[in-house]
């Protein structure tokens, strides 16, 4: 009776790990693609003279037949500041920018990241990368 019991525990406990379908981010990820189109989301700066502040910009296209709109960008850490419009519509093939700026402060090789938040839970993380140099 203690050998049926524990099973059954076991096979309750184990069931739930089979239900799960594809993550939230990854389905999001995916569904993105299909409303904006990106430029610059993986941005190559290349050699960067240290403590010597560049920028870049991100385009961003809605592809789709609804209006989208840009609620907010989260940058990775203090030396990345994005400017953009908080809360910029972006109607059925328009376009919006967000501009990130990187402060240098980094010798090697680096990689950061923003993240953009927009209407109808669409999240998109852009990347840059380079190398800090003397």
């Amino acid at each position: 009776m203690k050998k049926l019991l524990f099973l059954a525990c076991i096979s309750l406990a184990i069931t739930p790990m089979f239900a799960q379908t594809s993550t939230p981010t990854a389905q999001v990820q995916k569904d993105i693609n299909k409303v904006l189109k990106f430029t610059n989301d993986n941005y190559n700066m290349g050699n960067i003279p240290y403590g010597k502040p560049t920028e870049f910009v991100v385009t961003i296209e809605n592809i789709s037949a609804a209006p989208i709109t840009l609620n907010n960008v989260q940058v990775s850490c203090g030396c990345t500041t994005p400017k953009f419009q908080a809360n910029a519509v972006i109607a059925p093939g328009q376009k919006t920018t967000v501009t990130l700026g990187f402060n240098g402060s980094a010798m090697g090789n680096f990689t950061k990241n923003a993240t953009l938040f927009l209407s109808d839970n669409l999240v998109k993380t852009v990347n840059f990368y380079g190398v800090g140099v003397q």
